[in-house]
């Protein structure tokens, strides 16, 4: 292993103790540094194998991570929890979500559905088809989501008339999905969230699982993609984050992690 890797790549594979941040250029091979630390915390029994967690973007990214650990660390390497942050999120929902009031075979509603349940609250609210458009509305809703606001807390920050409509909106979709037992792409991020703020018991099962986290391509990351990470990483501090340069990594100076 230790003949693929430059001095500098080396040094950042063989680093323990304390959160790692790694970033450089494009083609620079960040994911070979990353797979091959992975693979180094397990033969030097640093972290086992199960109790490894590889967060990266892509399905196909995730798939060729896993298959390059695999032939660094032969069989240890399918006991590493590797996937997109949608993926294991959707994974941690359909073991504990029934804490959250909803049962275990929920349905993730892709685009269309989503667009077709906006359109059946139309009708209840009685919104006039000229004043906003479903995929707008969609969208409006995504935004929020991706900034951590509640339909209440929309609510509370509206003061135009088109602000207040969508908060409306929003606090419809949210109930409407609930009462669907269903969940739309953005939930499988927010509601590990709130299962974890709700249920400490359940937040410590997973911190006790995934006791070093690594994330690839960590520039991509959102607020509540930085959210999940910092919780799970928080008690045992143990965190490798991969990105394309240090201005656009969301939310890291390390001394989240760190204190």
């Amino acid at each position: 292993m230790k003949n693929k890797l430059n001095k500098t790549q080396k040094a950042a594979v063989e680093s323990f103790g304390s959160p790692v941040l790694i970033f450089a250029g494009a083609g620079s091979g960040k994911t070979r540094v990353l797979t091959h630390r992975i693979a180094y915390l397990i033969e030097k029994k640093l972290v086992k194998a199960e109790n490894i967690l590889a967060l990266t973007f892509t399905n196909k990214a995730a798939k060729e991570m896993q298959s390059r650990i695999e032939d660094l660390v032969k069989k240890d390497g399918a006991l590493v929890t590797m996937g997109t942050f949608h993926s294991i999120c959707a994974k941690i929902l359909r073991n504990e979500i029934h804490h959250l009031g909803y049962s275990k075979d929920f349905s993730i509603f892709d685009v269309q559905d989503q667009i077709s349940l906006i359109k059946v609250i139309f009708d209840e609210m009685g919104i006039p088809k000229n004043s906003v458009s479903p995929k707008e509305a969609r969208y409006q809703i995504s935004l929020y989501k991706n900034k951590l606001m509640t339909p209440s807390i929309v609510k509370r920050k509206s003061n135009l008339v088109i602000e207040k409509t969508y908060a409306e909106i929003y606090n419809n979709y949210q109930k409407s999905l609930f009462k669907n037992n269903a969940v739309d792409f953005d939930d499988l991020l927010l509601l590990p969230l709130e299962l974890f703020d709700k249920n400490q018991k359940v937040l410590e099962k997973y911190r006790q699982i995934w006791q070093y986290v690594l994330v690839d391509e960590y520039q991509d990351t959102n607020k509540p993609q930085f959210m999940l990470i910092r919780l799970l990483a928080e008690k045992h501090k143990q965190i490798c984050v991969v990105g394309d340069d240090d201005q656009s990594i969301y939310g890291w100076r390390g001394a989240d992690i760190r204190n």
